[in-house]
């Protein structure tokens, strides 16, 4: 029962990191029609101011990941203006290689700005408060990190559902250039996906640091995870990632402990690339159609 339990908040854990960087993807995908290769990228180049700004000032976690997530901001609306909407004529997959050129920079920048070392960031809540259930440890960081990230993502769907500036979004997503000729700025809807997708991926990149510590693949595994959540979920819809991030999760982990560490991912990966072979749009997601 213990290992159960274990097994479950674990999962929770895992998968409220992956759908924030899904949801950060699809974000993108679907305001700027591109697949955005360097989110994970991103998340880790303000993981390291945050680590950065903590080892030389002595911040406590919480101020430099406040200070991270505005950095985050303001990083995505520097991609989208210098580099994003100068290449908005090009095609998508043209679009695609600028983004593996921002992963390619960042690398460049990381051990220039910060050195070669990795650094390491705490919980926000110290491992020794936690809590029993069913002889399983729980521990009030894994609670936190569950609950900020459902929270957010709910927040975040009831904003796109119920407000203007969701409804610029939703229809900047269908058609943009419809968007544009009935008023939508679309130019701002795109530099604002751009930074929350930024915000996202680094706060998933906050919630990982703590398991292994701050260096520049800290997020491959997390960004291949959420490319294959929104692949099984369905690029065309915001929540499809999302309950595709957790479902990974939970069979990853699963298949791992009652398995095989080894062939656990195998498994996972393999019924998902059966099941998209009768399912090729994902769980929620819908066959593009052309209007004449």
């Amino acid at each position: 029962m213990s290992d159960l339990f274990g097994i479950i908040f674990n999962s929770l854990e895992t998968g409220s990191v992956y759908a924030l960087a899904a949801l950060g993807i699809v974000l993108i995908f679907r305001t700027s029609k591109t697949t955005n290769f360097a989110q994970g990228m991103i998340g880790t180049f303000n993981a390291y101011i945050a680590a950065y700004v903590m080892l030389s000032l002595g911040w406590s976690i919480w101020i430099v990941a406040l200070l991270a997530l505005v950095t985050a901001f303001l990083t995505g609306i520097i991609i989208d203006t210098f580099i994003i909407r100068p290449a908005s004529k090009v095609n998508a997959i043209s679009k695609q290689i600028i983004t593996l050129g921002i992963i390619m920079v960042i690398v460049g920048l990381l051990p220039k700005i910060f050195g070669v070392a990795s650094f390491q960031l705490p919980r926000f809540i110290a491992s020794e408060y936690s809590l029993d259930i069913f002889g399983a440890t729980l521990f009030y960081n894994t609670i936190f990190v569950i609950v900020l990230s459902l929270t957010l993502m709910g927040g975040m769907f009831m904003f796109i559902q119920h407000t203007k500036w969701g409804l610029a979004t939703r229809v900047t997503a269908s058609d943009e250039t419809t968007s544009k000729l009935m008023g939508v700025p679309t130019k701002r809807v795109t530099m604002i996906s751009w930074a929350t997708a930024a915000m996202l991926g680094t706060l998933a990149a906050l919630f990982v640091a703590p398991r292994v510590s701050v260096y520049g693949n800290m997020l491959l595994t997390v960004q291949i995870s959420a490319f294959f959540a929104g692949t099984l979920g369905g690029f065309s819809t915001f929540f499809g990632p999302v309950v595709g991030a957790y479902i990974i999760a939970f069979s990853r982990n699963f298949t791992q402990f009652y398995i095989s560490d080894i062939w656990g991912n195998v498994m996972v990966y393999t019924l998902i690339l059966v099941f998209l072979y009768f399912k090729p749009y994902g769980l929620f997601g819908k066959k593009p159609t052309k209007k004449v």
